[in-house]
């Protein structure tokens, strides 16, 4: 099979690239206000980051994706490999052990493991899609899916832990399960679920750590844990300062939260507050706006993925975007517990940047091999039909 094809510039998705790109820039600008008082050259950072990961897409794009499924037992391998080696020689920072660094450099495998599992998946889905609703089949990816979940959990790292397991309900469910199935699954996972949440919230569980522990505990009775709740009560605060306009970009003001130090990784984690102290109500919107626009971009090509392959790939990374974003934000704006995950192409981390990049790259080789005819009705109930 040949990794590149001829294809036409007319059919090239330029919205999406356009997206991540401005979602680029407000981060660009959002990081350089976080890190004013800094030292640190994280800016500079973002912005290589950035232009690297244009570039990284846009030969991703030009990719044919048949071709670099066909890697999958390598990209299995790598993922599960990395996230194992992490464990015992990563860097440990914040009660977790999630980096390796190479010079001034940090990797961060979890964050790449988002997109080999979607790679992965859609890759093992396609080879044998006339069994996936068999049972032994779906033993086998869930067998699949436990190991890597479990090596990002032990790190610990709960938000990424959770996202995955999003990523990978939604990966099944595109990949053709019988309705019958995911109707008997949800009626066991949703009793499960609620004994689960309950049994993590006892302190003796074992499986969660302390201070995630006291995350959770924080969120829920912030008056019982001021020193929990903490971080986020000043994030709220800060974006409701900001007010309709904002208190304008890398602003002297003393009232000012970020300005006050009040808020820490406010480059990754907390980006959002400073978007919404700085830009007020407008900023924050146009964020989650082009986060939302993105997000259906991609999941809009996977109605018309020439294969389930593709309607795999555009599923997964159209959730692995919205949700994350909305992970994020929901922290930001004390609507989650507080757990480190970052803002999609916004927030500091050139793990995740890059990632993403390449993600949309081969979204955009789906599109480029999408037949060149309008959505009809009748795509819509295929695409309904292969779910």
């Amino acid at each position: 099979m040949n990794a590149l094809k001829n294809y036409k510039i007319k059919d090239y998705d330029f919205r999406i690239v356009i997206f991540a790109l401005l979602l680029s820039v407000i981060g660009y600008f959002a990081i350089g206000s976080a890190m004013q008082n800094s030292a640190d050259d994280n800016v500079t950072k973002h912005l290589i980051s950035t232009v690297a990961g244009f570039f990284v897409m846009i030969g991703v794009s030009l990719v044919d994706y048949h071709f670099i499924m066909k890697f999958r037992i390598v990209m299995y391998g790598f993922m599960v490999t990395i996230l194992a080696l992490v464990i015992f020689g990563g860097e440990t920072s914040n009660n977790a052990q999630r980096w390796f660094r190479i010079g001034s450099i940090r990797f961060q495998p979890s964050e790449l493991s988002k997109l080999l599992l979607i790679l992965f998946f859609a890759s093992f889905i396609m080879k044998y899609k006339e069994k996936i609703s068999s049972f032994h089949l779906l033993l086998l990816c869930s067998g699949l899916f436990v190991v890597p979940f479990f090596l990002i959990l032990e790190q610990p790292d709960l938000s990424t832990s959770i996202l995955m397991i999003v990523i990978f309900a939604t990966v099944m469910f595109t990949g053709g399960i019988k309705k019958r199935i995911i109707l008997i699954l949800l009626l066991i996972m949703i009793p499960v679920g609620i004994g689960f949440v309950s049994f993590m919230l006892n302190p003796d569980n074992g499986l969660l750590e302390e201070y995630q522990l006291k995350r959770i505990n924080g969120f829920l009775y912030p008056e019982d844990y001021p020193d929990i709740a903490y971080q986020q009560n000043n994030s709220i605060t800060a974006i409701g300062s900001g007010m309709l306009d904002g208190k304008g970009y890398m602003n002297n003001e003393l009232t000012s939260v970020k300005n006050s130090n009040f808020i820490s990784e406010a480059e990754t984690d907390f980006i959002f507050a400073v978007i919404g102290e700085e830009f007020g109500f407008k900023g924050s919107a146009v964020t989650i706006i082009l986060l939302f626009a993105l997000s259906l971009s991609i999941l809009s090509i996977g109605i018309r993925a020439p294969d389930t392959a593709g309607a795999i790939i555009c599923a997964g990374m159209g959730i692995y975007v919205g949700m994350q974003s909305f992970m994020n934000i929901g922290v930001a704006t004390f609507l989650l517990p507080n757990t480190g995950i970052p803002l999609p192409f916004i927030s500091y981390g050139m793990t995740s940047l890059l990632t993403l990049y390449a993600g949309l790259g081969v979204v955009l080789n789906v599109r480029l091999q999408v037949k060149h005819t309008a959505v009809t009705l009748e795509d819509f109930a295929m695409y309904n039909e292969r779910i």
